[in-house]
């Protein structure tokens, strides 16, 4: 469709930069817009706001403690030994936590995936993440388990940061870009919250602080 559009519009290499150039140009001089204050403390806020979304998480020291925080987790869930994992995650000690993690994307019969982030936002709870080669987005949407692993020093105030690190850094957009903001949920049938209803029952974070 997106093609056909292209073509309908005679859009060629030379004038889609140039309206690359005019899009990015409204984009730096538009006013934001009325927003709340989330405070100061950033990795506060987002704790707050995604346990407030029936996330649960915990907080480690270092990105060689994931593995252990991981295992914790699983143990508390009686969750299943097995779980995926993004590739960007493969050097981690899986094994050495007593976890046979595969590294690839989930499956359907997969139970537990493992992501990254992008970034995190404070002001709602949500996890930013991408789509991609090395971090395949259906690890953080097929499993009934999600488990982020989420830098401290990649949690943003707002949507209106993440969407101008996400231009900043990546240039071009990817396939995707998901905005997770606790398990799945529905309340479409008489108003009753269940959750697992189109994704993941559960999403638990590993916050590190050193990343």
């Amino acid at each position: 469709m997106l093609g056909r559009m292209r073509r309908r519009l005679g859009r060629t290499a030379e004038n889609a930069a140039a309206g690359r150039t005019a899009i990015e140009a409204v984009l730096a001089r538009r006013a934001e817009g009325p927003r709340p204050d989330v405070g100061k403390d950033l990795q506060a806020r987002f704790v707050a706001r995604a346990e407030a979304m029936s996330t649960t998480g915990e907080i480690i020291a270092g990105l060689e403690e994931a593995p252990a925080a991981v295992a914790r987790y699983r143990g508390g869930q009686k969750l299943p030994r097995a779980a995926v994992a993004w590739p960007q995650l493969a050097g981690l000690d899986w094994a050495g936590a007593g976890l046979r993690v595969d590294c690839r994307a989930a499956g359907g019969e997969d139970l537990v995936g493992l992501t990254g982030v992008f970034c995190a936002v404070a002001e709602t709870g949500s996890l930013v993440v991408l789509s991609g080669p090395d971090t395949p987005a259906a690890n953080s949407l097929l499993p009934e388990t999600h488990i982020a692993l989420v830098p401290a020093s990649r949690i943003v105030a707002g949507m209106e940061e993440a969407w101008r690190l996400l231009r900043e850094e990546c240039g071009e957009l990817p396939r995707a870009v998901n905005f997770i903001s606790g398990p799945s949920r529905t309340g479409d049938i008489e108003q009753t919250l269940v959750l697992g209803a189109h994704g993941p029952y559960r999403v638990h974070i590993v916050l590190v602080r050193d990343w």
